[in-house]
């Protein structure tokens, strides 16, 4: 199991929300940096995921200087994601050396755009597709995008992507576990890598994602716990 710990951003600051929820946020125990090289030493560790929060709701790019800056000191490949609205806004990251782009409420509302942008990046680009229920939200996960989860991966299915990113909102942030059953139905109905994400806290929640067929897993608050890392 490829393990991907997660740092979120708030005015250059590592936070986390609970269920996405901006008034429910908490600074991490360990700064950007000092996170960086703590993730670095865990061979499971195979590349870092980054999302600009502020960027994801206000629905443009917030924390391009932080990002340079992660990049400059990070020894693992960086995956980026929040804010992520236009073809200019890829080219300045992938001009800092960003390793993959994270699209999501575009890609969910304009697929057209999407194909675009992975012809562009092939194999760069991960769909995060954020969901309560079957319902995709977009814009910090505010907003219902009216649209349902299995009609429109079918829709992504015969793209170049380097995977798609689930999210279960109501788990992210609450340390209950993810949704193995629906992460693992999801793996079922596409030839895409999906990368499990929200709520993982153990072991033993990896188990159990490997036995329904994932194989890379996003961690965020769990990451930071020595504990975690233990036995694995």
């Amino acid at each position: 199991m490829d393990i991907i710990p997660a740092i979120d951003l708030i005015g250059g600051k590592s936070v986390r929300l609970s269920q996405g929820d901006y008034d429910q946020q908490i600074d991490m125990p360990m700064s950007v940096t000092e996170a960086l090289a703590y993730y670095s030493q865990f061979p499971q560790v195979r590349r870092i995921h980054v999302v600009d929060l502020i960027g994801a709701a206000e629905q443009m790019a917030m924390e391009t200087s932080t990002i340079s800056e992660i990049k400059a000191v990070s020894q693992l490949p960086l995956e980026l994601g929040g804010g992520l609205r236009d073809q200019a806004t890829l080219e300045t990251y992938d001009k800092l050396g960003i390793d993959y782009f994270i699209l999501g409420s575009r890609a969910i509302m304009d697929v057209p755009w999407l194909r675009e942008m992975v012809a562009l990046y092939p194999n760069r680009i991960f769909v995060g597709i954020d969901c309560k229920d079957e319902d995709i939200y977009i814009n910090g996960w505010k907003e219902n995008s009216g649209r349902q989860i299995d009609e429109y991966v079918a829709e992504i299915e015969d793209l170049p992507i380097a995977g798609i990113i689930y999210t279960d909102i109501y788990k992210d942030g609450m340390k209950q576990g993810p949704n193995v059953e629906r992460t693992g139905k999801l793996q079922e109905i596409t030839h895409h890598d999906v990368i499990a994400s929200g709520g993982v806290r153990s072991r033993h929640d990896l188990d159990a994602l490997e036995a329904v067929g994932i194989g890379q897993a996003i961690v965020g608050k769990a990451a930071q716990d020595p504990a975690f890392w233990k036995g694995l």
